[in-house]
């Protein structure tokens, strides 16, 4: 076999790893993602219902929520975002 097909081998050899790597990291971050938000939303719920069957409308945890966490981890969390988590 000659030195340059080696290396092409080589190289697509490696590649792929990467490209697997890359892929299997990507899906476990989004599975990640997804298992938080769902967590957050269920926080959300369990504090706003505060063991009632329903929720009392008018309370400021939202708006609250939503500034302190854009504050501190940036955008994605206005009190829409956060409605459609939970």
């Amino acid at each position: 076999m000659s030195k340059n097909l080696q290396n092409k081998v080589l190289f697509q050899q490696i590649a792929e790893l990467l490209h697997n790597a890359r892929q299997q990291v990507l899906c476990t971050v989004n599975s990640t993602m997804v298992y938080t938000y769902f967590e957050i939303g269920r926080v959300i719920v369990e504090e706003e219902q505060n063991g009632k069957e329903r929720a009392e409308y008018g309370k400021q945890i939202l708006k609250g929520l939503s500034q302190q966490l854009t504050k501190d981890f940036g955008k994605g969390f206005s009190i829409r975002n956060l409605k459609q988590i939970k």
